[in-house]
């Protein structure tokens, strides 16, 4: 009997288990945990639209940068295409001759010259030199005017180097109008009659125009006026130039005296890149 009742109490006692494993959780509980993922699934999902938006603002910006720079191409190459090529008036060999290859001149590359071989003993060159003095007053800054005495007799080194003193004394502020002081030794050898062919002739020229002997004589033989003889030798060499007055474009044309003179020489500086 008493087995019985023990085995009816542990029946009963499983029993109980059973029910309280099935039966179901609180409601305050289940509903958390049904909120709980939507909240997450919401958080979630807004960085997720803001990322997109941010993605489709960079596209747009990169195309439309894409879009200038192509119209900007096609502009500039249309530009290029209407340019009609330039058509030259003097040629080669009837108006100019080229020198090949290129030579020096007397300055560096950061002008293009004009460089007038002469000499004060040529009727030609006294005739041209008041018409090129004035041309050359107009040219461009890029454009450097130089002239070179030819050498090519005695009376002729001895005109140089009165050049080449001349310009230095003007450098140094003892000869105050240099352009004048040239013009006056052209009028000398051709209106006066002073060839100008001895050294105490030559004194007493610069004499007349305030400078003192002693700067005289310390110029006259120095070391740059004779450096710039054999640079105007040289070049004259190199020139090719055997008559005067003779002009050479930045040691690439040379140009003989003729009535189109001036307009050759513009013509010359444009195919330089002088506008």
């Amino acid at each position: 009997m008493k087995q019985l009742l023990i085995l009816s109490t542990l029946v009963l006692a499983l029993a109980a288990c059973s029910k309280q494993e099935e039966a179901p959780p609180p409601a305050a509980d289940q509903a958390a945990a049904d909120e709980a993922p939507a909240a997450v699934a919401e958080e979630v999902a807004e960085p997720a639209e803001e990322a997109v938006e941010e993605v489709q603002e960079v596209v747009e910006e990169s195309a439309a940068v894409e879009e200038d720079a192509g119209d900007e191409a096609i502009v500039l190459a249309m530009a290029d295409a209407d340019m009609p090529p330039r058509e030259w008036k003097y040629k080669e060999g009837q108006h100019y001759d080229r020198l090949v290859p290129a030579q020096p001149t007397v300055g560096g590359a950061d002008k293009i010259e004009v460089g007038e071989l002469f000499m004060y003993g040529c009727p030609h060159c006294f005739t041209l030199d008041p018409t090129l003095t004035a041309w050359a007053a107009e040219l461009p800054p890029e454009v450097r005017f130089v002239r070179i005495p030819a050498i090519f007799n005695r009376a002729a080194q001895l005109h140089a180097q009165l050049y080449y003193t001349a310009e230095l004394l003007a450098a140094n502020g003892a000869l105050q109008d240099f352009e004048q002081f040239h013009t006056a030794v052209f009028t000398e050898f051709h209106r006066r009659n002073n060839r100008l062919v001895t050294v105490d002739s030559i004194e007493r020229l610069f004499t007349r125009f305030g400078v003192s002997s002693e700067d005289f004589d310390k110029t006259w033989n120095s070391f740059p006026v004779n450096q710039k003889m054999r640079v105007a030798g040289d070049l004259a060499r190199r020139y090719n130039v055997a008559s005067v007055p003779a002009i050479v474009v930045n040691g690439k044309y040379r140009v003989a005296n003729q009535p189109e003179l001036l307009a050759i020489i513009e013509e010359l500086l444009a195919r330089e890149g002088v506008r």
